[in-house]
């Protein structure tokens, strides 16, 4: 079985090291997992989401640094109002809340990288591929 595509958005400054850092440690995590390294999770538009999704994501997962930590002050706390209110809409637009996952990864934090994509692969695997009418 094939896994579902998912599109990640990193933090250049946490995620995407945590993401480094389970590679280089050689920890097991799907290779579904499509990245795209932004500057700051605060900088992905909720247009970026619906857009991977148009283009067969199935799911998006946006990772960023841990709150109090992002390198632009409120970067994260900027992500985190976006994915609330983009998961309304969303679901307005029959789209699981579940297919956009908003979570925090450090730069250290190779292991949890890991665990993330596995979780939310997981997640992905049992709702099932993203039909869209759009």
């Amino acid at each position: 079985m094939n896994k579902p595509k998912i599109v990640s958005f990193l933090c250049n400054w946490c995620s995407y090291e945590g993401a480094d850092k389970a590679g280089n440690a050689r920890l097991n995590y799907p290779a579904n997992i499509r990245v795209i390294k932004v500057m700051c999770s605060g900088r992905v538009a909720p247009e970026f989401i619906i857009q991977a999704f148009k283009e067969g994501a199935s799911g998006v997962l946006i990772l960023g640094c841990h709150p109090r930590d992002c390198h632009y002050k409120r970067g994260n706390y900027k992500a985190l109002r976006r994915a609330y209110l983009l998961k309304k809409t969303l679901k307005q637009l029959g789209i699981e809340e579940k297919r956009v996952r908003l979570d925090w990864v450090a730069a250290g934090e190779g292991e949890k990288f890991a665990k993330v994509a596995n979780e939310m692969t997981e997640t992905i695997e049992r709702l099932g591929p993203l039909e869209l009418s759009v």
